[in-house]
């Protein structure tokens, strides 16, 4: 059977302006480069270490440095759209000054725990804003990919999806994270929870366990399992181990997705060898008349980091302007996501069923 696969999402038809609050190491690797790859342009930039701010403005041709986040709000072009790319606890800093009725890309996760995402959602109505959450790994093209043979039923319905990371991560990377009483869920797996959320729905309860590594007692937790409840009929796992440092050889990056007669295979390269990474690669088979079909490769074009990075602000543009009726990742939507890692957090400090002696 031939299958259309498509691995990109659609543009928006009159691409809006860009205005950048917070241009650290995520905007560089993979925001600039995503937009540039898109066409979006980046009309100007804020950021509080100024030396930065004239770096990455000259690397990515920006014409312009605003010199206090006063500027960037009230000299940006009217039409344009915030890029807030800072960490969870400084976004209600910064939110309460855009102006009502605009339009805004936020940084994942949104906020640090459950109490604050709500904070975040309720100020963005009351603001009017058109708010979206950074939530990208679900339009990265391997992503893209399988959902595209998935929808032209390629596996039939899902049985079971499952992803597993089993890699060693720099964590030195973001000194924000040491210290802080959340990390792993919070600021990883919880790209993992969206994703599942974004083909299976909300689930009804979540069993989960995050910890620390004896090696990283620095950090909350850099280790987690975690079960998704869909019922008696869908199996959903997330096993991530961050502290894998015994090379190459046996790392995993991947997600898997099983259905009522096929199966994908979807490798996620930017986890391997960290952070230089790997491309992304999918398989599919098939099942007829009770016979496996061979793995059939799919050439993917592009990684997570940038291209998934494209997603999310390319989706708040074309709703922007009527293309869609929906957004995918907007800050309700978004909600629902923190809503799950809250309940993993809490299934976590709330320890397994004791046994029965």
């Amino acid at each position: 059977m031939d299958f259309k696969i498509t691995q990109t999402v659609p543009l928006p038809e009159k691409p809006r302006p860009i205005v950048s609050i917070g241009v650290g190491g995520i905007v560089k690797d993979s925001h600039y480069p995503a937009y540039r790859k898109a066409g979006f342009t980046v009309a100007g930039l804020y950021d509080l270490n100024p030396q930065r701010a004239v770096d990455m403005a000259k690397w990515f041709e920006v014409p312009v440095i605003y010199d206090t986040l006063t500027d960037a709000i009230n000299k940006a072009p009217a039409d344009a759209v915030f890029d807030v790319a800072l960490p969870a606890s400084v976004i209600l800093d910064v939110l309460p000054h855009i102006p009502d009725g605009r339009s805004v890309l936020i940084q994942k996760p949104l906020g640090n725990n459950l109490e604050e995402a709500r904070e975040i959602r309720d100020l963005c109505h009351s603001k009017n804003l058109i708010a979206a959450v950074n939530f990208q790994l679900r339009t990265a093209p391997v992503v893209n990919a399988a959902r595209s043979l998935i929808a032209q039923g390629a596996i039939g319905e899902i049985t079971d999806m499952e992803i597993r990371v089993t890699v060693y991560t720099p964590w030195q990377l973001w000194s924000f994270l040491f210290g802080i009483p959340r990390v792993e869920i919070l600021y990883h797996s919880i790209h993992y929870i969206d994703l599942m959320r974004s083909f299976l729905g909300d689930p009804t309860g979540v069993y989960a366990k995050t910890v620390k590594h004896v090696k990283q007692m620095e950090l909350a937790s850099t280790r987690t399992t975690i079960i998704l409840d869909y019922g008696e009929l869908i199996r959903a796992n997330v096993e991530v181990n961050h502290a894998h440092e015994y090379g190459r050889k046996y790392q995993e990056s991947y997600v898997k997705w099983e259905g009522t007669h096929g199966a994908i295979m979807g490798v996620i390269g930017v986890n391997l060898n960290y952070p230089v990474g790997e491309q992304d690669s999918l398989e599919y088979c098939m099942v007829e008349d009770g016979q496996s079909s061979d793995w059939t490769k799919v050439p993917i074009d592009g990684r997570w980091f940038p291209d998934a990075f494209i997603g999310p602000m390319a989706s708040l543009m074309r709703f922007v302007e009527g293309s869609d009726k929906d957004m995918p990742t907007s800050v309700d939507h978004a909600f629902e996501t923190m809503a799950v890692v809250e309940a993993a957090y809490m299934s976590s400090a709330g320890g397994g069923t004791p046994i029965p002696h």
